[in-house]
């Protein structure tokens, strides 16, 4: 008798169990679905936490119940609601990349879905300076030094025109022209690709001049690495270094905690005093490329002000 040749089947190879492998397909595809540097950022640190934290265990199944079991963890770790919200979003994301790819079922991918992140209750009033804390601030910084100017210089913009902190390490010499008898930055492409046209007042100016001239730049990108002997080499600087030149200035006034997005709120909040005196004929959200969150966060500030 002849025998039928078998039909070859593609089996289904989806899975409830992942392992590191797997997860690591998962994760590259969820990074190549974005375009944003800054969501890579912060989805590759957010999956990378739950891989650890689920490689921890042994044998756990990719499910709803795990993913609640990890929003416990993070709960436990005393983390902000939106500081959980957006790791839980970062899994959510992986399961459907992982359910697309074929490593994980639908239906488990649609019990991860269903998981609810954590309410948020009140506003955080969060952290700024007063008008004299920024200008001891700007201070701080030894700029008979090379590294001092340069220093100067960054505070100055982070404070007077509330760069982010990968704005700032990514302006060039061609972004500074001048409108009308004005500087401005132009055509700054920030926070989710959104463009804008940022003003620089004359005493930032002159302290970006005096550094490049100091570090003799006549091109390329505006702050760059200062060695030990006080030389600018390099093409540019890290985020990270902005991190560390904060905080070495604030321990220098005084203050414990700052951050470089608390000069960002230090801008906002003076713009926003200066706009209701009279000072300050620019809107925040021209400045600051601001979102709907940095409403609610300028009126708890302001009514703590006015007390």
């Amino acid at each position: 008798m002849k025998q039928k040749p078998s039909s070859r089947r593609r089996r289904n190879s989806a899975k409830s169990i992942l392992r590191l492998p797997d997860l690591e397909h998962a994760k590259a595809a969820v990074l190549n679905s974005l375009n944003s540097a800054d969501a890579k950022r912060g989805y590759r640190h957010a999956i990378d936490e739950f891989v650890d934290w689920y490689c921890s265990e042994p044998r756990l199944a990719f499910n709803r119940i795990v993913v609640l079991r990890y929003r416990s963890h993070l709960e436990s770790r005393q983390l902000a609601p939106g500081t959980i919200n957006l790791r839980l979003g970062a899994v959510r994301r992986l399961a459907y990349e992982a359910a697309d790819c074929g490593l994980l079922s639908a239906d488990l991918a649609a019990g991860i879905r269903r998981v609810k992140g954590v309410k948020k209750l009140g506003i955080r009033l969060e952290n700024w300076l007063t008008a004299e804390q920024g200008h001891a601030l700007l201070q701080a910084p030894d700029r008979q030094r090379l590294k001092g100017k340069r220093d100067r210089a960054l505070l100055a913009l982070l404070l007077a025109c509330g760069l982010r902190r990968h704005e700032a390490v990514a302006l060039t010499l061609d972004h500074l022209q001048q409108r009308e008898e004005h500087w401005a930055i132009v055509d700054l492409v920030g926070k989710g690709g959104h463009v804008r046209t940022v003003p620089v007042p004359d005493w930032v100016r002159t302290e970006l001049d005096d550094w490049l001239a100091a570090a003799a730049i006549d091109r390329g990108r505006m702050f760059r690495r200062v060695n030990k002997v006080g030389r600018a080499w390099g093409d540019g600087m890290t985020v990270k270094a902005v991190w560390h030149i904060v905080k070495e200035s604030a321990k220098r006034i005084g203050v414990a905690k700052l951050a470089p997005h608390d000069l960002r709120r230090t801008c906002a909040r003076l713009s926003c005093f200066g706009r209701r005196v009279g000072t300050d004929p620019i809107p925040v959200g021209t400045r600051l490329s601001s979102n709907h969150r940095t409403l609610p966060w300028l009126q708890a500030a302001d009514s703590i002000s006015r007390q």
